[in-house]
């Protein structure tokens, strides 16, 4: 018998925020391909989407 210690994932609201202050909103940018999947692969590696990955970069940027 294994214990699953993982946490349950909370249900999401709509309308309320689920990690930061405020609700994000659809932006748009043009990258190449090649970039776009650049950016997936490194995402799925931290198991972020590229939204996700590119809010904690920018967050974090010094």
């Amino acid at each position: 018998m294994s214990t699953d210690f993982r946490k349950k994932k909370q249900k999401r609201i709509k309308g309320v925020p689920a990690h930061y202050d405020e609700m994000k909103l659809p932006h748009n940018l043009r990258l190449t391909d090649s970039t776009w999947n650049l950016l997936r692969k490194k995402a799925a590696s931290k198991g972020l989407s590229v939204s996700e990955m590119i809010e904690q970069w920018v967050r974090n940027w010094e």
